[in-house]
Order: structure tokens, then C-alpha cells, then sequence
């Protein structure tokens, strides 16, 4: 059960993308004998021998990314991570591909605890140039990190998601590290930062016994020289041009500016809620966008500046998958709903639960803030075109639908868009996409209520595990996604696993409870509350979160108790 007090409500900051120069490392080969044993053959590198991180005036701390990566050979690292519901544990399943064959094994109970990653994966040890300990931490891993290619055979393109989910209402996940890949074992912006002041250190890596043995792993633990060089965000480019040859990831150190700007600092990371992943949504959920990732130097390439920025079996990280484009005109012909597959939204139980003193600083009034998110099990995507006659306000929606091919077979009309001009907002919303209400403690009556347009972007991997889930959506950025308030036309789509949070820090989510009684209350969160789009299970569309509010007015409290297992606000 946790509680809060009057808070402002959290706004995040817009993370600034730069410019990557990256010292790349080699990779050794795979054991000749790999092909003949059976599973995935993991080991833990580092890319380079010797790193430079910096510690930041305005921010102290350090962002330990050492440059260390788990690789996967003779097939890749897969597990599928899932709970049955919020009243049962999660369970991690490691699924082992051998040629035609598939076979499974259950991690052991109670290792995995949510979604984020495999937890306590690395031990890190930090001394100084004396020898004495700095510092020595476990640290988790996502196998979704930031990744790339280790040898030019291996697929072009992993299969795996980008991230692991952090919405603590996830219900289905997909980790992997795609044969021939190595992925990162830090994780940018959800590692904490360190203390460890300028100067020479040693870092020593190693995989934790109860992975080594897990996994097969290796025990051959990475050295890493580390330079903690302290700086300033006043400082000029032209000191900033003087790390160059250090690499850049993450938090980990800056990239240059142009000529006669000021050096980039690296985006502090954001407040956490209780967000939403994956965790390059800028803007929409409270993460800021994912670390970039390293692409590797190919053993016969050697040592080299690698560029930034998507390439074949490459990727920074800062990859904004694109929006997918409306047709190109109104649908035409009879409008049908065809006996084809079609999506089923549900909602998440709300999170992010506070009392804020509102949009505006408003005196005198208390308002309840929290996070909801609409998503969609699919086995059809849902995909809603909106089409505006010249110089109307209102955009004209219809939702599509398509047979196994992909082949559009119908349409129905389903409302309309309107753009919504408000701060943290600005794109096109779908009308009555999902409604919010307060109910009393019969879970009945209703006593405070709004609705909300939503744009539908791609935000949260709510469960990957379900049939037809694409681990690669488009449309997961506002800017693409959503369309400019000068559109004539655009697509929103809503992919199958994936989910729309809308956070608390949003305009419009949140309810005034200035004079409310005190007592037990019910967020509900509805999805397609007038039922105007097609699903295939119309019964499911609705979750319930109980809260306690208490306290006075000007210093209300809420008390939001445990979700079943699921114990975060």
C-alpha cells in the first residue's frame, strides 16, 4: 500500500537527441564446437579495454555504462515472461530453438518479479588507483537493451522488442538477444547514478553465479580502466570536442556540439512514476528516450568511429518508429463490418495515483491525478483514418478492417478527430476513445466523470505474449503518429500488444476533489465508452482501481492499496 501527499504534479522535459562517436571493440569468435552442443551459447564482453564517463556539476553522480554486453551464439536468448492475472506471480520461460525443434524451461520460481529484467544479472566491482573498493553493486538486465550485431552473418535485424516494460500492469513480455547480437548489460536511463568522484579507477564485471549456472555462462569476468572526469554544462564545444574519442552512451558521456555552441549534456533522467515503456515514446509516457545503443566493429573491420544513427543490423537507439500513412483518399462504397478478426481493447487499472494542486496552480483546489492506459489484445490491430474537409475543425473517422492477408475488405464510420491544442497534447485526438469516471465505494453511483481523445500512439508493450503481437509497432511517436494541426489526413493505429498511457502529468487527467467527502473510491478507467469502434469483446473494456482519500482541503491525502499483487500507485 502506498500513499501520497499534496504534490505538484510531475511535467517531464523533452530529452535532446545528439550526435554519437563510438570507439567500437572485437568480437571473439564462437567456439568451433558451438553448432554441435545444444542451446544458445552466452558469454559476456567488453568493447573496449579502457572507458571515459563524466560527472556533471549541476547533477552529481556517475552513469556507470561500461561498455560490457552479453552475446548470444549458436541461437538466440529468448524468454517469454508472463502472469495469468494480477493475482498470480510472474513466470519466466526460457524458449530453446533448435532447428524445427522448440523446446522450453521454466526459470526458477520467484527469480523474476516483473518485467524489467532479469535482476542482480551483473556484479560490479570499482577500486581505485590505491586498490581500495569504491564501490561494488549488482546491477539488472534487460536483454532488450541497446544492442547490435557481432559478426556479419548474424540477422540483420533482431527479432526482440526494444526495451523491457516497466507499467507495473504488464501482462506479457518478450526479452531476447538475437543470435550473433550482443546487448548491452547497462540500462541508460533506469540505472541509478553512482558516486564516484574524478579520477582513475578499475572496474571488474562478472555474471552472478546463479545466471552462470542458469545460463552455461562462462565465468570470465571483463576488466575495464575507468576515467570519472568531472565537467560542466557552461563549458564550451570546444572542450567537449575533446572526448571525442571516448564512448557515448546513454548517460556515459556527451557528444560534441557544432561549432560555437555550447557542449550537450546528456539527458538527466526523468522522475520516475510508475511509466510506461517502451521507453522512446518522448513526450508521451514519463521516460525520457531510450540510450543509445553501440554498433559493433566486425572482427575484420577492426577498431573504428562507428556513425550513428538506424543502419542494417545496427541501431543507436533513438529510432522513432514512423507513423503509418491514412489512405489516400475516403473510403468509398457501402460501409460493412466484415466477419473478420477484429481488436479488443481493454483497460489497465490506473497508476500514477497523487493529489496535485492542478493544471494552473489553481488556489484552493485539489485534484486526484493518475495514468491510464486503453490497449489492445488484439488478434486484429485497430486502425482508425481521419479524413478533414477543407477548413473544418473536425476530422471525419472510419475504422478499417482487413482479412488475413492484409487485405482491406471494409469500413465503418466510428466519429470523428478533433486536434487538441493544449501543452503536452498538440496532435489529433480520436473522440471518445476512452472515459474516465470517480465512483463511490458501491461501484455504482459516479461522482465525478470526464472523457478522454486519445491519439493513438504505440506507447506501452502491455502483453507481446498474445496472438498476433508485433514486437516492432509503428506509430509509437506523437510526432509521427498524430499528425501536425495543419494535417488534412491521418492514420492511428493501435497494434496488437501494445497500449495508449495517457500520464498524470497531462492535461485533463485528473479529477477535482476539492469537496469531496473523505472516504473509499473507485478510478474507472472505459475504453470505447460508446461503443462506436468494432471489437471483438465488447464486456472486457473497463478496470476498477480503489483508493482512500483522506486528509483536509489544501492538504488532501490518497492511499491507494495494493492491486492484488501488484502493489505500486
Amino acid at each position: 500500500m502506498t500513499r501520497s501527499h499534496q504534490t505538484r504534479l510531475w511535467r517531464p522535459a523533452l530529452a535532446v537527441a545528439a550526435a554519437i562517436a563510438v570507439t567500437a571493440g572485437v568480437v571473439a569468435a564462437a567456439p568451433d564446437d558451438a553448432k554441435a552442443s545444444s542451446g544458445p551459447k552466452l558469454g559476456l564482453i567488453a568493447a573496449s579495454t579502457s572507458v571515459t564517463l563524466d560527472s556533471w556539476k549541476e547533477e552529481p553522480g556517475v552513469y556507470l555504462d561500461l561498455g560490457t554486453y552479453v552475446t548470444a551464439e549458436n541461437g538466440p536468448l529468448e524468454l517469454k515472461v508472463t502472469r495469468k492475472s494480477y493475482k498470480d506471480p510472474v513466470v519466466a520461460t526460457q524458449v530453446i530453438r533448435e532447428g524445427k525443434k522448440t523446446r522450453t524451461k521454466t526459470l526458477p520460481a520467484g527469480l523474476v518479479k516483473d518485467f524489467s529484467g532479469l535482476p542482480g544479472f551483473v556484479q560490479i566491482t570499482v577500486t581505485d588507483a590505491a586498490g581500495k573498493t569504491a564501490l561494488k553493486k549488482t546491477e539488472d538486465f534487460c536483454p532488450n537493451n541497446a544492442s547490435g550485431r557481432v559478426r556479419p552473418d548474424a540477422p540483420s535485424r533482431s527479432k526482440y522488442p526494444q526495451s523491457c516494460p516497466v507499467n507495473p500492469f504488464t501482462l506479457g513480455s518478450v526479452w531476447g538477444v538475437e543470435n550473433g547480437w550482443a546487448s548491452n548489460t547497462y540500462s541508460g536511463y533506469y540505472s541509478a547514478p553512482v558516486a564516484l568522484p574524478a579520477g582513475k579507477y578499475t572496474a571488474k564485471v562478472s555474471v552472478t553465479k546463479r545466471y552462470r549456472e542458469l545460463f552455461g555462462i562462462a565465468d570470465k569476468p571483463q576488466t575495464i580502466k575507468v576515467t570519472v572526469r568531472e565537467r560542466s554544462w557552461e563549458e564550451g564545444a570546444g572542450a567537449a570536442s575533446a572526448g571525442h574519442g571516448s564512448r557515448a552512451a546513454g548517460h556515459g558521456s556527451h557528444a560534441a556540439g557544432h561549432s560555437g555552441h555550447k557542449a550537450m549534456r546528456a539527458p538527466a533522467p526523468t522522475t520516475a512514476t510508475t511509466g510506461a515503456g517502451p521507453s522512446y515514446n518522448i513526450g508521451h509516457g514519463p521516460y525520457a528516450p531510450a540510450p543509445p545503443a553501440l554498433p559493433w566493429a566486425l572482427k575484420k573491420a577492426g577498431f573504428g568511429a562507428a556513425r550513428a544513427g538506424d543502419g542494417s543490423g545496427r541501431t543507436d537507439g533513438s529510432r522513432q518508429a514512423p507513423g503509418e500513412r491514412p489512405n489516400a483518399a475516403r473510403p468509398t462504397g457501402k460501409a460493412s463490418v466484415p466477419n473478420v478478426p477484429k481488436p479488443d481493447l481493454r483497460s489497465l487499472p490506473a497508476y500514477g495515483i497523487t493529489i496535485s494542486d492542478g493544471e494552473g496552480d489553481i488556489p484552493g483546489k485539489d485534484y486526484l491525478a493518475f495514468s491510464a492506459n486503453v490497449w489492445n489484445a488484439g488478434p486484429a490491430k485497430l486502425v482508425v483514418d481521419g479524413f478533414r474537409s477543407p477548413g473544418k475543425k473536425l476530422m471525419d473517422a472510419y475504422q478499417y478492417f482487413y482479412d488475413a492477408k492484409g487485405k482491406q475488405v471494409g469500413y465503418t464510420p466510428t466519429g470523428t478527430m478533433e486536434w487538441d491544442p493544449r501543452p503536452g497534447h498538440e496532435h489529433w485526438h480520436f473522440t471518445d476513445f476512452a472515459s474516465y469516471r470517480l465512483l463511490k465505494a458501491d461501484k455504482k453511483e459516479t461522482v465525478r466523470s470526464g472523457k478522454e481523445a486519445f491519439c493513438l500512439a504505440n506507447t506501452d508493450a502491455v502483453d507481446y505474449t498474445v496472438k498476433n503481437a508485433n514486437w516492432h509497432p509503428d506509430g509509437t511517436d506523437l510526432s509521427t503518429a498524430c499528425g501536425q494541426e495543419n494535417s488534412i489526413s491521418v492514420r492511428e493505429v493501435l497494434d496488437v500488444g501494445s497500449g495508449d498511457t495517457y500520464t498524470q502529468d497531462l492535461p485533463g487527467q485528473s479529477f477535482d476533489i476539492t469537496n469531496l467527502a473523505n472516504g473509499t473510491y473507485y478510478i474507472q478507467v472505459l475504453a470505447n465508452p460508446e461503443k462506436r469502434l468494432k471489437e471483438t469483446n465488447v464486456n472486457n473494456n473497463s478496470a476498477l482501481r480503489k483508493i482512500v482519500l483522506g486528509g483536509r482541503p489544501g492538504a488532501r491525502t490518497v492511499t491507494v492499496p495494493a492491486h492484488d499483487l501488484v502493489n505500486a500507485n
